[in-house]
């Protein structure tokens, strides 16, 4: 194994072994016992690598440079070009050769016009009240039979969570949309300029039915980036919600029950539903403004509470969570998020 060892440093280990007639695997078995390599005491970078024996020399390597930058060939691949000699009877090297000579003049970089999609902008939208920025979003629900569906449309309130507006219909539609945000902004009261819609990239999201009442309404619409998710969360939210509650049936068995699902889901969610992203109320408290008067209630019956057992407290009454006062869509790392106090 001493010899292997020291043959290597000349041959390389294959050789070595291969001439000495010992099998490589029980030279690397040993290979610890023999102390460090020879090789060892030169780091990798400094070894040169021998130049094959077959390698092209530095005048053949120009001549196939040549060939493969001239008029003719310049414009075809090197397997054409190879096979182009062939068939004239002239053979310059292999076409992988030739591939590593267009390589070290840095030649083989894709030439044709790549497809490249534009940069969206990240959107970073706050909500500091009720009715300045909504979101919707259409889901399917499914129907009686296989691959037959009903579309919910949903339209939520970002910073009270409140559900402004629903509909259920037998297909997507542009019309259906600006009919419901047009009536939906009416209930609300939306003044111009007030309001921001926030949707995804679908067909009825984009469509110019929908575009042109919010250009009459004065309604400011953006949209999420695209295969992006997480720029329209909170009616994603609302529809796993909805869609895991226990009550909420693999299929419907017709646009009738789904309507009356909803009918019974949308005011429990609304009305008695407390959300854990705005402490705990419902999404009617905090769009109609009692959001204050709850939490003072809350507060009265925990000091109550602390008052009677002071002993179950650790040193002074429990407070109740405090309201958001700011609601984002994609919240900047560096704002620091305030509290109603």
């Amino acid at each position: 194994m001493d010899a292997v060892s020291h043959l290597s440093s000349t041959v390389g280990i294959e050789s070595a072994c291969a001439s000495l007639g010992v099998a490589r695997a029980s030279y690397y078995r040993q290979r610890p016992l023999l102390g460090p390599s020879p090789l060892a005491q030169f780091p990798v970078a400094c070894i040169p690598r021998p130049t094959p024996a077959r390698a092209l020399c530095a005048d053949e390597r120009q001549a196939v440079r040549a060939v493969l930058n001239s008029e003719r060939f310049q414009d075809c691949s090197p397997a054409a070009i190879n096979a182009t000699l062939l068939d004239e009877g002239q053979y310059l090297c292999s076409t992988r050769t030739m591939y590593r000579i267009l390589e070290e003049d840095g030649a083989t970089r894709e030439r044709r016009d790549q497809l490249t999609h534009p940069q969206y902008q990240k959107p970073e939208l706050p909500a500091t009240a009720p009715n300045q920025l909504w979101s919707w979003d259409i889901t399917k629900l499914r129907g009686p039979a296989k691959w037959t569906y009903f579309y919910l449309y949903v339209i939520l309130d970002v910073f009270s969570r409140y559900v402004v507006g629903w509909m259920v219909a037998p297909h997507e539609s542009a019309e259906l949309a600006s009919k419901l945000i047009e009536e939906s902004c009416e209930k609300q009261k939306i003044q111009p300029d007030q309001l921001g819609l926030r949707a995804d990239r679908g067909s009825a999201m984009r469509s110019k039915p929908v575009a042109l009442l919010l250009a009459d309404l004065s309604v400011t619409k953006t949209h999420s980036r695209p295969y992006t998710s997480n720029d329209n969360p909170f009616s994603e939210s609302q529809f796993r919600t909805m869609k895991y509650r226990p009550a909420f049936p693999d299929r419907f068995g017709c646009i009738q029950d789904s309507r009356a699902f909803c009918q019974t889901f949308f005011p429990w969610y609304n009305d008695d539903h407390r959300h854990s992203g705005i402490a705990m109320m419902t999404p009617a408290m905090v769009h109609y403004g009692l959001a204050s008067e709850v939490r003072e209630n809350r507060r009265s019956v925990l000091d109550s509470a602390y008052r009677l057992h002071p002993e179950r407290f650790v040193g002074q009454p429990p407070n109740p969570p405090l309201l958001p006062k700011q609601v984002w869509i994609n919240k900047p790392s560096n704002s620091e998020e305030k509290l109603i106090k």
